[in-house]
């Protein structure tokens, strides 16, 4: 897919180098969305939207402020337009009112990033320019309109229909594996010898989803430790004195690190397909495989504790009875549980499995829940029916022994 990537851009580049009239270069980037907009030719679209996602490239962040401002305010819906396309609709619906109809609605913003993204490479530099919005649209809430444009055409842009699965291994382009040791965010790579250890050994596997257009960039990955049994700490996991065993003699595949690697595709969600993907990949791989689990960080704990004015306990028993009630009964005020990784995992169809004191003693696991993990276990058996009952009514799936615990942690207050 780079080869090609290479080859179109390669090709581009020729074949439009110069198709762009020299008083362009003097025109703002605001005229020249105008003109990309109102242009009818392929040749001329290309080379305008090429000269745009330069100019934009670069702008420090005033000149994307006042980007995006002017795509809020000069290229957002008219109001007008819309009720009446809408009265028209209502009146005679019939398949040129309701053209009519959708044209009003879409704001014209939508339609310059669909043009801007004609060029080979465009798609990388409108997923950045979103987590530009991003990080901007936090002191200027205003922009979040142009926010929500961009997330609906990404959300079509990078269906699971265009996601590739690709496994991730010590053999893989050193580019790839420069990104993964950059984009890890659950626990740190220290090294090449870190990376070597999660992704050489024969009880170990990372994949990650690939998207044609950004053949070199991972969306997301998850690393995965094959292993006897239920593993309750990450640094049995990660140990470098740690045993491998030949793959199929595990009985269990952990996932203990996913991470989303692209800012600009926040809110877009590859998490469910991705682990889904990967149980059935490694169940056909490796027959022997029954227990697919996770071995989850907290981040929500220690927060919700200080919020609460609850101490987190000395005792390794009282801390996993408090993690417990944390899980299956701390909400936020939509309802949904406090901690972001259990609505990750929940969402999905696991339930809480085992919590387990003292598995995590890196200062980061510290500070987020007193080194206290989590697994969710993914039951193929469970999956949907958990998932149903978790997206209708809330209801959390967990075992008998983190239900007791939960109990316990109630009478503890």
């Amino acid at each position: 897919m780079s080869v090609l990537a290479d080859l179109l851009t390669t090709i581009f580049e020729r074949r439009y180098r110069g198709a762009s009239e020299p008083d362009r270069q003097n025109r703002s980037i605001e005229d020249l969305a105008r003109d990309l907009l109102g242009s009818s030719g392929e040749v001329s679209g290309m080379a305008l939207s090429r000269l745009i996602l330069d100019r934009y490239a670069g702008m420090e962040d005033a000149g994307k402020l006042a980007f995006f401002g002017f795509l809020t305010n000069d290229l957002g819906v008219d109001p007008e337009t819309v009720r009446n396309a809408l009265d028209a609709f209502e009146t005679a619906p019939d398949r040129g009112s309701y053209r009519a109809f959708m044209a009003a609605a879409e704001p014209p913003r939508q339609e310059l990033a669909r043009r801007l993204n004609q060029v080979p490479g465009a798609t990388a530099q409108l997923v950045a320019m979103r987590a530009d919005l991003l990080r901007l649209a936090r002191d200027n809430p205003a922009l979040a309109v142009v926010d929500l444009d961009l997330k609906h055409l990404f959300a079509s842009w990078f269906n699971r229909g265009f996601l590739v699965l690709r496994p991730i291994n010590w053999s893989s382009p050193a580019d790839i594996l420069e990104k993964i040791i950059a984009y890890e965010a659950v626990h740190a790579i220290d090294s090449w010898d870190d990376l070597r250890r999660r992704l050489a050994p024969k009880d170990r596997r990372c994949f990650g989803f690939f998207h044609p257009a950004m053949p070199d960039e991972p969306l997301i990955f998850v690393e995965v430790a094959l292993s006897r049994g239920i593993p309750g700490a990450i640094h049995d996991v990660l140990s470098e004195d740690r045993e491998a065993i030949p793959a199929d003699q595990a009985d269990t595949a952990v996932f203990y690190s996913i991470s989303n690697c692209q800012a600009g595709l926040a809110g877009i969600s590859f998490g469910n397909s991705l682990i889904k993907q990967v149980v059935a990949d490694l169940s056909q791989e490796l027959p022997n495989l029954g227990t697919f689990v996770t071995l989850s960080p907290i981040p929500g704990l220690t927060r919700w504790l200080d919020e609460t004015g609850t101490p987190l306990p000395d005792e390794a028993e009282a801390r996993r009875a408090i993690t417990a009630r944390y899980l299956l009964n701390a909400r936020r005020e939509d309802g949904g549980p406090y901690d972001p990784v259990a609505r990750f995992h929940l969402g999905n169809g696991a339930s809480v499995h085992a919590i387990h004191a003292d598995a995590d003693l890196s200062p980061n696991g510290q500070r987020q829940s007193g080194g206290v993990m989590v697994n969710y276990l993914y039951d193929r058996a469970q999956i949907s029916q958990n998932h149903e009952r978790f997206a209708g009514a809330g209801a959390i799936a967990a075992s008998a022994e983190v239900t007791t615990l939960a109990a316990a942690g109630k009478k503890t207050d």
